[in-house]
This record gives C-alpha cells, sequence and structure tokens, in this order.
C-alpha cells in the first residue's frame, strides 16, 4: 500500500486539472494573438483569472500569474528596493532571502508573530516599508492573525504581503476584507500543476516587474503565458473553493492522527497543538529518532511525509522554523511534518501509524505503554 501523506510539498493533481491541460496542450494559440486561436488562448487564461481571484476574494482584474510560489513572493518584494523590508521568522526562504534590507520579528513558542516587536518597529518610522507574514506556515500549519496584522501596518503607512499559499484551499481566505495588499499563491498546492503561481494585489497597488520585455500580464510579468497551467490553475481553484468546506474532516482526520500517535508514543511531541493551524497539517518529533531516519523508514513501508519545507534541494536540513520558536535543536531534527488532503481516508491514517508505530518501537527501542 501507498500512502501518500505530503500535501503541504505537492497537492495530487485533480483528475479535472488534466483534463483540462490535456485538452488546451492539443490547442494552438498564443494567447497575444488578436486571431481565433489567439482569443481561445486568452479565454483561458481570463477565464483562470476569475476563478483564481474569486479563491480569495479578489477582483480578476489584479491577478499576475507567475512561475510558482516563489517568484510571486518576489515580484510582490521587488518593490521593496530603497524600502525596509519585515518579515516574521517564520516565512518561507523565498520571502526571507527576497530582499537585502530585510528586519526579522520574532514569533513566541507558538509561532505567532509578535506584535508588540513589529508595532515598536514600524513605529520608528524609517521611511517606505513593506511587511511580509504569512497566512499559514508550510512547516507547522500555524495561522496568524492576518487582519490584526493589517490594521497595525496601515495603520503606520507601511504595506502588507501575505503568502497564502499554504491557506488556500484549506481556510476562507478574503484579500480585501483582511486588509492584504499584496498576496502569493501556488497551484500545486491546491492540485494543480507545478509551475504556475500568481501575485494578487489590491486595486491602487502595483509591483516592480521582474521578468520585462513584453506587455503580457499587464507589464507586471513578461513574457508568452502558460496557457495550459494557467488552465491547470484555474480549475483546481474552482474546485478548492468548492470543497473547502470538506476541510473539517481532514481536520478530523488530522486530530485522531495526533490523539494516536501519543498513544503511541507518549514521549513524542506534537507542535502548536494550543495554536490556531491548518486543518490539514501536523508537526510532531520523536526524539532520539532524527528526521531522516523516519522519512527513510516511512518510505520504505510506503508512506510518503516530509522533513518541513520541500524546497531544500530534498536535503533534510535544521528547521529555521522551530529554532524561531525556541524549540532545541535536538528536538528539531527529530521533527517530520505530516500534511493531509481531501483524499486521504482513515485508512491512510492507520497504515500511517502502524509503519510509524512499529518503526519508532524498533529503531528508538522505544518501550509502548503497556510496558511490551
Amino acid at each position: 500500500m501507498t500512502v501518500y501523506l505530503d500535501y503541504n510539498a505537492t497537492a495530487p493533481m485533480h483528475d479535472a486539472v488534466f483534463d483540462i491541460m490535456t485538452t488546451v496542450l492539443r490547442e494552438t494559440g498564443n494567447a497575444s494573438s488578436v486571431h481565433q486561436f489567439g482569443r481561445r488562448a486568452r479565454n483561458h487564461v481570463e477565464s483562470s483569472r476569475r476563478d483564481v481571484a474569486a479563491l480569495v476574494g479578489a477582483r480578476a482584474q489584479n491577478v499576475v500569474f507567475t512561475g510558482g510560489g516563489t517568484e510571486a513572493n518576489n515580484l510582490a518584494l521587488a518593490c521593496s528596493t530603497g524600502s525596509l523590508l519585515i518579515v516574521a521568522a517564520t516565512e518561507h526562504v523565498s520571502v526571507l532571502e527576497a530582499a537585502e534590507n530585510i528586519e526579522i520579528v520574532p514569533v513566541d513558542a507558538r509561532g505567532l508573530i509578535d506584535l508588540e516587536v513589529l508595532e515598536t518597529r514600524l513605529a520608528l518610522g524609517e521611511g517606505p516599508t513593506i511587511v511580509s507574514v504569512m497566512a499559514a506556515n508550510n512547516e507547522t500549519g500555524v495561522l496568524q492573525p492576518i487582519a490584526e496584522i493589517a490594521k497595525l501596518v496601515h495603520a503606520h503607512g507601511a504595506l502588507l504581503h501575505s503568502d497564502f499559499i499554504q491557506a488556500a484551499g484549506r481556510v476562507e481566505l478574503d484579500m480585501n476584507r483582511d486588509g492584504v495588499d499584496f498576496a502569493s499563491l501556488s497551484a500545486h498546492k491546491i492540485g494543480g500543476p507545478q509551475g504556475v503561481g500568481a501575485l494578487i494585489m489590491r486595486d491602487d497597488a502595483a509591483p516592480t516587474p521582474l521578468i520585462r520585455g513584453g506587455g503580457q500580464e499587464r507589464g507586471h510579468r513578461a513574457g508568452t503565458e502558460n496557457v495550459a497551467g494557467i488552465a491547470g490553475f484555474g480549475a483546481a481553484a474552482r474546485l478548492a473553493g468548492a470543497a473547502i468546506g470538506n476541510m473539517a474532516e481532514v481536520e478530523r482526520l488530522r486530530n485522531d492522527l495526533e490523539k494516536r500517535v501519543l498513544e503511541i508514543a507518549p514521549g513524542a511531541v506534537v507542535f502548536d497543538q494550543g495554536a490556531p493551524r491548518l486543518p490539514n497539517t501536523s508537526c510532531l518529533a520523536m526524539p532520539g529518532v532524527k528526521a531522516e531516519i523516519q522519512i527513510m523508514g516511512l518510505d520504505l513501508a510506503g508512506v510518503a511525509v516530509s522533513a518541513g519545507s520541500a524546497c531544500s534541494s530534498g536535503k533534510v536540513q535544521p528547521s529555521h522554523v522551530l529554532s524561531a520558536m525556541g524549540v532545541e535543536a535536538a528536538t528539531a531534527a527529530c521533527a517530520i511534518r505530516i500534511s493531509l488532503g481531501l483524499a486521504t481516508t482513515a485508512a491512510d491514517i492507520d497504515e500511517f501509524l502502524d509503519a510509524w508505530g512499529s518503526f519508532i518501537h524498533r529503531v528508538a527501542k522505544y518501550d509502548a505503554p503497556s510496558g511490551k
């Protein structure tokens, strides 16, 4: 049996997404051409633009398609040149490395940004400022109070960018309601294709283009659009929006998994159970058993999980997220991430627990509660 529990790295592509992409790939036409072939391609792009915008409560005209979430983050923060960029300590590396003039705001033990430190730094008023705080952490699933952060940021005349990539399709999002100036999305986190993303902005906001040399995407991102990928993104966005109510069942499965993990191994650590989290994400550690050992053991048993971000060239590295939360290095080195999706079943959870429990008892020589 093969069990996939790494949705935060990439979600399996929906059949409907594959179907529409296959159809579009068989068609000919550049979305910038004015003849009927070009108009058909343009229709795919604009229809998808509306669907992606709807997923986060935005206007279609404010969606800029990119080559992925990392590019979307970089595009949003490209306008930080000459400005101060303030970010939370647990941001994705594509935000942490987006600029040189950057200041880090600490988080508490639950992974929530320290709003007092943020306000103190904003109050200094040292010129144009952009703040970047992700809606949901990719490793722990912790949800930040984005609306509250936006009010604070705007009160000091700054702009707010939020990485919506993990939150999209898993919790309700509305960037206008919450006061977000720029939001980033990625298709493959919601069952769409890899290599397609979007930056969404408020009506009067405009990023500084990273890629120049064409008028595509209203001049915000030059280059011929990936029509098939964008069509797949739109289909995935429609499906994610329609199914978001089903995430309650995913959360029930996640909670059951964590409860049973602690029954199998009372010495295990489940991070952030007391914080608001994505319904699909669990980050846990088995002290004494390195993450890479657990991942390899589970993989041999046909179960796929990860050790945090998948953006480290396949390497298992210490988690800057857990470190920022004050987790000891030895414990953080033993942390794995389990992320579920709408296709996850109770049988998948049973399979994971059987494989993980057997492996932990064997490798760590851990005594079960019964003492046997």
